[in-house]
């Protein structure tokens, strides 16, 4: 099949799929390049394969890590487990199993969710943190409107209140999920070529069955769980810097919130996937930041 792992890694000389039974669930995870360690987590609706562009660039200079969260891809899909501080110890007792005492840590979408976590819940293991263009659940997402407000110039987020419906999304879904995948990048890209109906369908086949709705979905219904859980965070005290495009604001609303040595930059002439439109830009920024 070729959009399987074994299929897709062939196009990343360098990287190798593996697996790792941590926290009760097992974890798919690919890896690749020498140096410090530095984690990589993707969000909704895509899979590790929404870091492939970047992926290369980042090897040159780190062991590059792309972790599947629990419900993603390749890895299991569990009843529960889904709030973001006990996916970030599905990451933890990984990279402990990895042998690695400290690591640099980025996320996006629901990935920067989970990477805010790890670094809110182990900072004596968290160097420094990326967050791409979401921040993590906190009170503020009570605010978010039910319907979209007249004249607004941005794209109501639906599915944040379709996905906390248990059950009634992978009866509509399974087997079409397709065309909910199609839908997201139309409307959050700016440049519609920086994922190509290749992507599209690697992705579809990934989230396309009952399980893999219901896990997916199982992220935003534990949002409720995560905005409590985000009350009971300190501030960070490592280096942090917020990369955003179409989230830019959201991440200069909340971040200052919690984070002590913070730094922006804003993605210009990119919608929410930055990965994909603006991949050599973010790989530097990561970089520069790293160091």
């Amino acid at each position: 099949m070729q959009y399987s792992d074994e299929e897709l890694i062939k196009s990343l000389p360098g990287f190798k799929n593996n697996y790792a039974e941590v926290n009760g669930t097992v974890l798919h995870y690919v890896e690749g390049g020498e140096g410090q360690p530095l984690i990589l987590i993707p969000g909704w609706p895509e899979t590790w394969w929404a870091y492939h562009k970047v992926m290369p660039l980042l090897a040159t200079n780190y062991r590059v890590i792309v972790i599947e969260i629990r419900g993603m891809g390749s890895s299991q899909k569990p009843l529960e487990g889904y709030d973001k501080k006990n996916m970030a110890k599905d990451v933890y007792e990984l990279v402990k199993k990895l042998g690695y005492e400290k690591i640099n840590i980025s996320g996006h979408d629901i990935g920067a969710h989970v990477a805010f976590s790890f670094a809110a819940n182990f900072p004596e293991m968290t160097s420094k943190l990326v967050i791409l263009d979401t921040p993590h659940p906190d009170p503020g997402m009570y605010q978010l409107p039910m319907l979209p407000i007249l004249s607004a110039n941005y794209t109501y987020p639906w599915w944040l209140a379709f996905n906390q419906t248990k059950e009634l999304p992978e009866q509509l879904l399974a087997g079409r999920m397709s065309i909910v995948i199609e839908w997201i990048f139309r409307n959050l890209l700016k440049d519609q070529n920086s994922i190509d109906e290749f992507d599209k369908a690697a992705y579809a086949f990934a989230y396309d069955s009952n399980d893999g709705i219901r896990a997916s979905n199982a992220w935003y219904q534990a949002f409720p769980q995560d905005i409590e859980d985000s009350k009971t965070y300190g501030k960070l005290m490592m280096p942090v810097i917020g990369i955003g495009a179409a989230g830019y604001e959201m991440l200069q609303y909340s971040l200052p919130n919690y984070a002590t040595d913070l730094q922006f930059v804003k993605v210009e002439d990119s919608g929410h996937f930055l990965l994909a439109e603006k991949p050599e830009e973010t790989a530097n920024l990561i970089k520069g930041f790293l160091g």
